[in-house]
C-alpha cells in the first residue's frame, strides 16, 4: 500500500508559527503543498467582451492572481465605465496586490458607495493621518453605527489621527470612554500605551501597557498585540533603567507565550544593557498597528482575504513593521504566493527582532518553490551562525522532509537533540517527533520508537505523535491494544481530523475488524474530502466486506482524487481484480495490505496558550 504524504514538516503558516513560537508544543507538520509558481501575467487583449474579461477576472480573483484580476477588471471597465461592482472589486484587488496609492485613487471616486465604504473610510482616513491632516482624518473616521468591531476601530484611527496632531490627552480620553464588549480591553489598553508613550507620558503608558500585559484573556483574544504589548512595556523599562522590571516584563511574556522567539532576542538586547527602540513612534505608525490588531486577532482559517486587505493597508503606512512582513509572508505562502511571501520577508529590517524568523521562513519558501539545494544552504548556513537555535534545525529538518532525505534529516534531528541537552522542555516534543519519523522512513525502528516515546512523554495529549506511535505499532503487530488505545485517544482529541481518523480505521483493517474499519473510514472520507489515500483505504475495506461495486468506486476515485503518494498501478490492478484472498494462517496485522505511514493532519496556526 502507498504511502500517505502526511508527515512531511510545510512551510507556510504553520511553521511560521513553529518558528516564531518554538517550544511552544505545536510541529508544523502537514500535507505538503506542490510548489506554486506565482501567477504568469495574462494577455487583457485576449478579453474581447465585457463578459469575457468579467469572467475571466472573477476567476482570477478568487485564485487570489491579483495581477491578472487588476488587469481584467481594468479591461472590463473600458467596456462599462460606470459598472460599480467591477469597480469595487478592482479597487479591492489592488490593495491585496499592496498597490496601497492606486488602490486609494479608487477608494476617493467610491467614497459614497455604500458597498463598500467600510474600507474607503478606513483607507481615506489613513491617507490623511499619513500626509499630517489629522482634522481631516478625525472627520473621515468618525462612526456611530452599532458594529462592535467597526467603532473600536474607526475609534482608535481617530484617537491616533488627535495624538498626530497634538491632542494626546483628548485621544487617551477618546478611548478611555470607549464603551464595548469585554474584549475590547486587550486592544484599547495597548493602544492607549502606545499613545501615552508617543506623548512622552511614561506613567500613562506604563499604567496601561502593564493592564494588557496583565489581561489574563489578552492571549486567547489577541496573541499579537499581547506580545506587542509585553515587548512595548519591557522597552519602556529598559530605556528608563529600569533592567530588572524590563527582564521582569518579558518573563510574563514568556509565561503566557513560551519561547516567543521575538521576545527572547529582546531579552537578550536589555540583558547587554541596550535601550531598544520602541516599535510605535508616530501617530501613521499607531494607526497601522489598529489594523494589525484587528488583523492579528481575526487570522485563522478562511478569513485570509479580509486579514490581508487590514494587513496590506496597515503595510502601507508602516512599512518596516516586521510582525506585519511575516504574517503577510504566511499568508501569501497560504495562497500559494510563493515569490510575494518571499519578497516579504526579505523586508524585515536586518535590525529586526524578527529578522532571523524572516530568514528561516524565506528558506523554507524556497524549498516550497523547488529551489531545494538554495534552501539548504541558505539554512544550513543559519545553523551554522547560531548552532544553538533549534528553529533553524526545524527549519531545516522541513526542507530534508520534503526532499525524502531522511537519513539527512535524522542525522540534523540527532544534533538539535544534542543542542537541547539532557533535560528537554515540553516544546521540545516536536523535535523528538521528527526524530523519530526520520528513523522510521529509515525501518530503524529501534531509534524511532525511543523518539516517539520521548517526544509522548514531553507532550502526552499530542495527537500527531499518539497516532504516529499507536498506528506503528499496531502495523508492526506489537503490543496492539497499547497501539490501538493510542489511536483511539488521538481521535477523541480531534475528532473532526479526517486523517487521524483514517488512521484509526486502517488499523481496524489491519487487526481484520473490517466492519469497524468501514465505519471509520466512511467518516474519514466525509471529513476528508478528495483525498487519495483515505479514497482507496476505504475502498479496501468495502472489498473485504462484500461491497465490491462501492470498492471500485473509491479505487477509481483515489485515481482522480489529490495524493501525489498513491501507488497507481497498484490501485490500478485492484480495479481489475480486486484484493487477494486473506490467508487464514497469517498473524492479525498481516491478513491485509501492507500498510502505509499513518497520516499527520496540518498543524494549529495560534500559539500556545496558558490560561
Amino acid at each position: 500500500m502507498q504511502q500517505k504524504p502526511g508527515l512531511l514538516l510545510r512551510s507556510g503558516v504553520a511553521l511560521a508559527t513553529i518558528l516564531l513560537f518554538s517550544g511552544s508544543g505545536y510541529a508544523a507538520t502537514a500535507v505538503p503543498k506542490p510548489a506554486a509558481e506565482d501567477a504568469v501575467t495574462f494577455d487583457s487583449s485576449d478579453a474581447r467582451s465585457f463578459s469575457g474579461a468579467f469572467l475571466a477576472a472573477r476567476t482570477a480573483d478568487v485564485d487570489h492572481d491579483y495581477v491578472n484580476a487588476i488587469q481584467l477588471y481594468r479591461k472590463a471597465l473600458t467596456f462599462e465605465p460606470a459598472n460599480l461592482q467591477i469597480r469595487e472589486r478592482l479597487m479591492i484587488s489592488l490593495f491585496l496586490n499592496g498597490n496601497f496609492d492606486e488602490g486609494l485613487k479608487e477608494a476617493q471616486a467610491l467614497k459614497d458607495d455604500a458597498a463598500v465604504e467600510r474600507i474607503t473610510r478606513i483607507v481615506r482616513g489613513l491617507d490623511a493621518i499619513r500626509g499630517g491632516k489629522f482634522d481631516t482624518a478625525r472627520k473621515i473616521l468618525a462612526y456611530d453605527g452599532p458594529n462592535d468591531l467597526d467603532k473600536l476601530t474607526h475609534q482608535l484611527l481617530g484617537a491616533w489621527a488627535q495624538v498626530g496632531g497634538g491632542k494626546s490627552k483628548q485621544a487617551i480620553s477618546t478611548i478611555t470612554n470607549l464603551k464595548g464588549p469585554d474584549w475590547f480591553k486587550v486592544f484599547t489598553d495597548y493602544h492607549i500605551g502606545s499613545m501615552a508613550l508617543v506623548a512622552g507620558d511614561l506613567n500613562t503608558a506604563r499604567q496601561y501597557l502593564n493592564n494588557a500585559v496583565t489581561n489574563r484573556d489578552a492571549v486567547a483574544t489577541a496573541p499579537d498585540t499581547f506580545m506587542r504589548a509585553v515587548m512595548a512595556l519591557a522597552r519602556l523599562e529598559a530605556a528608563a533603567g529600569n533592567k530588572q522590571k524590563a527582564l521582569d516584563t518579558i518573563s510574563v511574556g514568556d509565561e503566557q507565550v513560551n519561547n516567543y522567539a521575538p521576545l527572547k532576542a529582546l531579552r537578550q538586547s536589555i540583558e547587554k544593557g541596550e535601550k531598544p527602540a520602541q516599535q510605535v513612534t508616530t501617530a501613521a505608525q499607531g494607526a497601522a498597528g489598529v489594523l494589525f490588531s484587528i488583523g492579528g486577532a481575526l487570522n485563522r482559517q478562511g478569513a485570509e482575504d479580509m486579514v490581508a486587505l487590514y494587513l496590506e493597508i496597515s503595510h502601507a503606512l508602516d512599512p518596516n513593521s516586521a510582525d506585519t512582513l511575516i504574517m503577510l509572508g504566511g499568508i501569501a505562502e497560504k495562497l500559494e504566493k510563493s515569490d510575494r511571501a518571499i519578497a516579504l520577508y526579505k523586508q524585515v529590517p536586518a535590525d529586526s527582532p524578527m529578522r532571523r524568523i524572516s530568514e528561516l521562513q524565506l528558506g523554507v519558501t524556497l524549498s516550497d518553490t523547488g529551489k531545494t539545494d538554495e534552501a539548504k544552504q541558505h539554512l544550513k548556513a543559519l545553523i551554522d551562525s547560531d548552532p544553538a537555535d533549534i528553529r533553524s534545525y526545524i527549519a531545516y529538518g522541513s526542507v530534508l522532509s520534503e526532499a525524502k532525505d531522511y537519513k539527512a534529516m535524522a542525522e540534523n534531528y540527532d544534533k538539535a537533540i544534542e543542542v537541547i541537552g539532557p533535560v528537554p522542555r515540553p516544546g521540545d516534543w516536536t523535535v523528538f517527533f521528527q526524530r523519530g519519523i526520520a528513523y522510521e522512513r529509515l525501518k530503524q525502528w529501534d531509534k524511532a520508537e525511543p523518539s516517539f516515546r520521548k517526544a509522548l512523554e514531553l507532550n502526552p495529549e499530542q495527537a500527531q505523535v499518539l497516532n504516529y506511535l499507536g498506528y506503528s505499532l499496531v502495523d508492526m503487530n506489537i503490543n496492539l491494544d497499547e497501539g490501538l488505545g493510542m489511536i483511539k485517544k488521538a481521535v477523541d482529541a480531534k475528532p473532526d481530523d479526517g486523517y487521524i481518523v483514517d488512521s484509526l480505521g486502517w488499523a481496524y483493517f489491519r487487526m481484520g475488524k473490517f466492519d469497524e474499519a468501514v465505519t471509520e473510514l466512511e467518516r474519514a472520507v466525509q471529513l476528508r474530502a478528495g483525498d487519495a489515500t483515505i479514497n482507496d483505504h476505504l475502498g479496501d475495506g468495502y472489498w473485504r466486506v462484500g461491497r465490491k461495486l462501492e470498492a471500485v468506486y473509491q479505487w477509481n476515485r483515489a485515481l482522480i482524487s489529490e495524493g501525489e503518494d498513491i501507488n497507481r498501478e497498484h490501485v490500478k490492478e485492484k480495479i481489475a481484480n480486486g484484493l487477494p484472498p486473506i490467508d487464514p494462517n497469517a498473524t492479525t496485522a498481516d491478513r491485509s495490505e501492507p500498510a502505509p505511514v499513518p497520516p499527520v493532519a496540518p498543524a494549529p496556526e495560534n500559539p500556545d496558550k496558558k490560561s
